[in-house]
C-alpha cells in the first residue's frame, strides 16, 4: 500500500491571467476533509492510523490462511478503514499542495504526511503478499460461502494477477519504505521545477500555463513568441528534465527486472486490468488511421489559416472564423449542467453540488498546479475538481470532462475503498462522455453552418489530441524506456526519440521549429504515471462506440450507463461493455471510434465544397 499524490485525470494546455469578465471563480473548501493543516483531527487520525496498522499486523500477519470466510471479510473491512483514513489525510495534504505548489510550508506538510503514512503502513505490506500465497481452493471456498466476501472477488483477482511478479516479503517492504525518496521525490522535483519556470513575453513574466495558453491565441505572432519562449526555457532546463526521466526510467527498469516483468508496459497493463493485446490493437488501429485523421484534418486547417506549412504554434490555433468571446463561469456552468440534464436529470443533480459546495477550484493563481483533474479523495467524502479556467471554449469542455469524472466517482463511491477506483482505461469513460454530451448539445444549437464548422473542427482537434497525440506519446514512452535499458540517455537522444513520433503522427502539413524537440520535458504523465497516456485513447474510442449505441436509441441506455459507472472497479471492461453489445477485445471495436472522427472530418471537407 503506497499513498501518493493524486494524478491529473485530464491535463490540457490552457491558462493565463484571471479575467474579471469571467465572474467569480470558485475555490476549494477542503474543510470536508479537515478544517486546517494544524487541526487536532489530523493528529488524532495519524495516531489512530499508526495504532490501527500495528493492530492489523498483529491480528492477521501470517494467519490469513487460518481464517474462515467471515474472518477474511472482517480483515478486508479493517483494511478498508485504514485505506480510508490514510487516503483522507493524503487527499487533504496533496490538494492543498496543488493549490500552491511553490509554497514551501504546503510542500513540507505534504512530505511529512507522506513519510508518516509510509512508515505507519509498512506493517501492512504482508497483506497483499499473503493473499497471493493463498491456495486457490481455499479462496474459492470462501467466496462461495460468503456473498459479502464474494463481492471483493475483483479486488482479489487484481491482487493475484501480480503473483508471478511478487518479490520476497523483505524486498517488498524495502520498496515500500524507500518509495518516499524514490519516484515520489523525483515527481515532486519535477512538479516544483515546472511550477517555478518563468517565461518572458513582451516584457511580461508568465508561468508555463499562461505561456501555453498563448498557443491558442487568434493572432499568429503571440503564438510564435510563446512557442519560441517555451523552447528557450525548456532548453535551458533540459538537463534537469533529462536527469528526472533517466532516473525514473532506470528505477522502473530495475524494479521490472527484479519482478521479471516481460515489458516496461506490463505493470501499467496489470494496473489497468487490460490485456496487452487489447492495447496493442488500439495502438495499431490509431497509427494506421493517422493519414485519414490527423494528416487529413491538419491539411484542412493549413488551408483555413492560409499557410503554406503549419508550425507547431499553429496546431491549437483558433480558426479565422471562430468567435473569440470568452464564456463567463456562470454560462459555462449552465451549458454543462443543461447538457447533462438533457441526457439524464439525475446526472445534472449529481454534478450540481460541485458548483454549490466548494468542490471546484477554477481560478488561475501563481504557483497553482497546471492543467485539470478530478480527485475522488475517499469514499465517504466526495471528489474535488481542479481547473485553470480562462473562459475559452476548450475550458468549457474541460469543465464538462472533469465533472464527468466527478459524477463517476460519486456513483462508484458506495463500492468502498477497494472497489470504487476504476482502472485508468475506464476512468476516462464518464469524462469523455460528458464532453461528448456537451459538444452534441452545442452542435444541435449552432445557429448557422459557420458556427457548426467551428464546433466540429474544435471537437475533431480535441479528439486528435486525445487519440492521435496520446498514442504518439505512448510510442515515445515505449521508445524512451527501451532505449534507457541500453544506458544513460543524453538530452539530445531523448529529443530525437520525441521527434521520431511527431512527424509521423501530425503529418506532412507541419514543419517543426528548432527547439520543439524539447517539448517532451513538460508532459507530467511521463513522470508521474508511465504509459498512462494510452488510457485517453482507450477512453475516447470506448465512448465513441458507446455514444453510437446511445444514438441508435437503446431505450435502457441511461440505466445501463449509470449501472456501468456505479460498478466502479468491480467489473472487467468486457463485463461492463457487454450490456451495450460492445467488446474492446475485438480489434474492429477501435475502428468504430476512429470512424466517428473520420466522419466529422468528412463533414468538414464537404463544407469546403
Amino acid at each position: 500500500m503506497r499513498f501518493t499524490l493524486p494524478q491529473p485525470a485530464h491535463a490540457p494546455a490552457s491558462p493565463a491571467a484571471a479575467d474579471d469578465s469571467l465572474g467569480a471563480l470558485p475555490e476549494w473548501d477542503l474543510s470536508d476533509l479537515y478544517p486546517a493543516p494544524d487541526a487536532p483531527e489530523i493528529a488524532a487520525d495519524l495516531d489512530w492510523l499508526k495504532a490501527a496498522c500495528l493492530d492489523f499486523a498483529a491480528r492477521y500477519e501470517g494467519k490469513l490462511a487460518e481464517l474462515d470466510a467471515a474472518g477474511m471479510l472482517a480483515c478486508i473491512r479493517a483494511h478498508e478503514r485504514i485505506e480510508n483514513k490514510a487516503g483522507r489525510i493524503m487527499s487533504y495534504a496533496s490538494l492543498r499542495y496543488y493549490q500552491q505548489t511553490t509554497d514551501a510550508q504546503r510542500a513540507q506538510f505534504l512530505q511529512n504526511c507522506q513519510e508518516q503514512i509510509t512508515d505507519f503502513t509498512a506493517p501492512l505490506v504482508f497483506f497483499s503478499l499473503e493473499i497471493n500465497r493463498l491456495d486457490d481452493t481455499l479462496l474459492d471456498g470462501w467466496l462461495a460461502e460468503n456473498a459479502d466476501l464474494a463481492r471483493y472477488k475483483p479486488a482479489f483477482d487484481r491482487l493475484r494477477a501480480m503473483r508471478p511478479y511478487q518479490l520476497s516479503d523483505e524486498l517488498e517492504r524495502f520498496l515500500h519504505d524507500q518509495s518516499t525518496v524514490g519516484a515520489a521525490a523525483w515527481n515532486k522535483l519535477f512538479d516544483e521545477t515546472i511550477a517555478g519556470l518563468s517565461f518572458t513575453i513582451d516584457g511580461e513574466r508568465l508561468n508555463l500555463e499562461a505561456t501555453l495558453n498563448l498557443l491558442t491565441e487568434k493572432d499568429r505572432p503571440p503564438r510564435e513568441a510563446a512557442a519560441r519562449e517555451i523552447a528557450r526555457v525548456l532548453g535551458e532546463n533540459v538537463k534537469l528534465f533529462a536527469r528526472v526521466h533517466n532516473t525514473l526510467a532506470k528505477e522502473k527498469e530495475i524494479e521490472d527486472r527484479w519482478r521479471s516483468m516481460p515489458t516496461p508496459q506490463t505493470a501499467r497493463h496489470l494496473a489497468n486490468d487490460v490485456e496487452p493485446e487489447v492495447v496493442e490493437a488500439l495502438r495499431n488501429a490509431v497509427v494506421a488511421a493517422y493519414p485519414r485523421l490527423s494528416h487529413r484534418y491538419y491539411e484542412l486547417k493549413r488551408r483555413w489559416l492560409g499557410l503554406e506549412k503549419l508550425e507547431i504554434w499553429d496546431r491549437n490555433a483558433p480558426l479565422p472564423m471562430e468567435d473569440d468571446r470568452l464564456v463567463p463561469w456562470d454560462e459555462a456552468r449552465q451549458i454543462v449542467l443543461s447538457a447533462y440534464a438533457d441526457f439524464s436529470p439525475e446526472m445534472a443533480e449529481i454534478a450540481a453540488p460541485f458548483f454549490e459546495r466548494g468542490w471546484i477550484d477554477a481560478g488561475v493563481k501563481p504557483g497553482k498546479a497546471p492543467g485539470a483533474f478530478a480527485h475522488p479523495t475517499v469514499t465517504d467524502v466526495h471528489p474535488y475538481v481542479m481547473l485553470n479556467y480562462l473562459g475559452k471554449p476548450r475550458d468549457v469542455m474541460t469543465l464538462a470532462h472533469e465533472l464527468g469524472h466527478g459524477v463517476h466517482q460519486v456513483l462508484a463511491a458506495p463500492q468502498g475503498e477497494m472497489l470504487a477506483s476504476t482502472p485508468l482505461t475506464l476512468a476516462e469513460t464518464a469524462s469523455v462522455f460528458g464532453e461528448m454530451l456537451t459538444f452534441r448539445k452545442l452542435l444541435s444549437e449552432a445557429p448557422d453552418e459557420a458556427a457548426r464548422k467551428v464546433l466540429l473542427a474544435g471537437k475533431v482537434e480535441d479528439m486528435i489530441n486525445t487519440v492521435v497525440r496520446q498514442i504518439a506519446f505512448y510510442d515515445f514512452e515505449c521508445k524512451l524506456h527501451e532505449a534507457r535499458r541500453a544506458g544513460e540517455l543524453t538530452p539530445d537522444a531523448i529529443n530525437a526519440l520525441w521527434m521520431s513520433v511527431q512527424g509521423e503522427s501530425l503529418g506532412p502539413a507541419f514543419t517543426f521549429m528548432q527547439g520543439y524537440e524539447t517539448f517532451w520535458a513538460y508532459i507530467p504523465h511521463f513522470v508521474h504515471s508511465p504509459f498512462y497516456v494510452y488510457a485517453y485513447a482507450f477512453g475516447d474510442g470506448l465512448v465513441n462506440a458507446l455514444y453510437a449505441v446511445y444514438e441508435e436509441g437503446d431505450a435502457d441506455f441511461q440505466q445501463k450507463y449509470f449501472d456501468m459507472l456505479s460498478a466502479g472497479g468491480s467489473k472487467h471492461h468486457k463485463d461492463l461493455l457487454a450490456p451495450f453489445g460492445l467488446d474492446a477485445t475485438d480489434p474492429a471495436f477501435w475502428d468504430k471510434g476512429l470512424d466517428m472522427i473520420a466522419g466529422m472530418i468528412d463533414e468538414l471537407e464537404a463544407m469546403e465544397g
